[in-house]
């Protein structure tokens, strides 16, 4: 018994990926990529591990790998060093090129996942999420609440494409009498396109229903600069600001237009594997009457339960410095429930 664990343990150690590091360590599993100066490996007990290319010694892969060679030249194949050189054997040839010189690397799986996103068709990598929250109240008040939250998003290595839709929805019921206690809805689309590795462009736009702000419908339309601040894989933080058009309607009548300034942040921090939390901010001075303003605030967190449930918190707050007379400034919205996530 103990030679056969020996013997699927040698075995294991065999088959793996093998990198050894110049300060002597050594790291078994499947090499993921190369990207830029960094090596990724992804290891049974550690799972992905990132090493600088730099502190590399040697390296050895027991699956072909596509790696990217000097003079703009590819080749697919298992790999090896001798010494300060790269070898890819290939099923025909043997190809060589100094370690140093060495472009990205990657696994199968990752060359799909690079092939995808070269010219990926409209309806392609389209990634989102559902949330719906319920609260009910029987007994001698009857009340119904409900609020949905859509949200998905398409991002290749230049763009990204943002559409968003949620919805507060509440009733009560006394002594035999109806009545609706909110209802609103915000909705959107947003484009941002990359201009640098850093700056990138923003346009946008926004509707929004607020039965209880007398607010028929607020579209706003409009674009600006966007700088990514941190970018990394567990972090994101881009600071955003530009200028826009509102169009205000409401149900008393009036009409308001106005010219605004904006400006805000879009954060994302993976606080695990399974938990991440996101915030975004925006602020619109209004530019046509000095001293009015709006602000858009959320926030939220979400804990992964299986790849396509998880349970989500989110906090939604809008305020506004001029509403109508009667109206409060500011509507927040807390809410609870499923997320059922989803991918193409």
């Amino acid at each position: 018994m103990r030679t056969l664990t020996l013997a699927l343990l040698l075995s294991t150690t065999l088959f793996a990926d093998q990198i050894v590091l110049k300060n002597g360590d050594t790291l078994t599993g499947s090499i993921v990529k190369k990207d830029g100066d960094k090596l990724t490996i992804k290891s049974e007990f550690l799972g992905e591990v990132s090493m600088p290319w730099s502190a590399v010694k040697s390296v050895r892969s027991d699956e072909p790998l596509t790696v990217e060679l000097p003079n703009d030249q590819k080749a697919v194949g298992k790999v090896t060093t001798e010494g300060d050189t790269l070898q890819v054997v290939t099923a025909t040839e043997t190809r060589t090129a100094v370690l140093s010189a060495v472009g990205n690397m990657r696994s199968p799986a990752e060359q799909r996942t690079f092939e995808r996103l070269q010219h990926p068709g409209l309806l392609e990598l389209w990634t989102g999420y559902f949330d719906m929250g319920l609260a009910l109240a029987r007994g001698n008040a009857r009340t119904d609440t409900l609020t949905t939250n859509f949200n998905a998003s398409r991002v290749t290595r230049h763009d990204k494409i943002t559409l968003t839709f949620n919805q507060l929805y509440g009733s009560s019921r006394l002594n035999g009498v109806t009545s609706t206690t909110a209802n609103a809805l915000r909705g959107g689309w947003s484009y941002d396109r990359d201009l640098t590795r850093r700056l990138f462009v923003n346009v946008f736009n926004q509707y929004e229903h607020d039965q209880f702000q007398s607010l028929d419908l607020r579209f706003v339309l409009g674009g600006g600069l966007g700088l990514n601040a941190i970018k990394t894989p567990s972090t994101t933080l881009a600071f955003l600001g530009g200028a826009n058009y509102a169009r205000e309607s409401f149900s008393t009548g009036l009409h308001r237009d106005s010219a605004e300034g904006y400006f805000g942040d879009d954060f994302l921090h993976k606080v695990s594997a399974a938990t991440s939390i996101t915030q975004t901010f925006r602020i619109f001075p209004n530019i046509t009457n000095s001293g009015e303003y709006r602000v858009n605030f959320d926030v939220g967190a979400v804990t992964a339960l299986k790849k396509w449930l998880g349970w989500q918190v989110s906090i939604t707050d809008r305020f506004i410095s001029n509403p109508l007379p009667g109206r409060q400034r500011n509507d927040l919205l807390l809410s609870t429930g499923l997320r059922v996530s989803f991918a193409k």
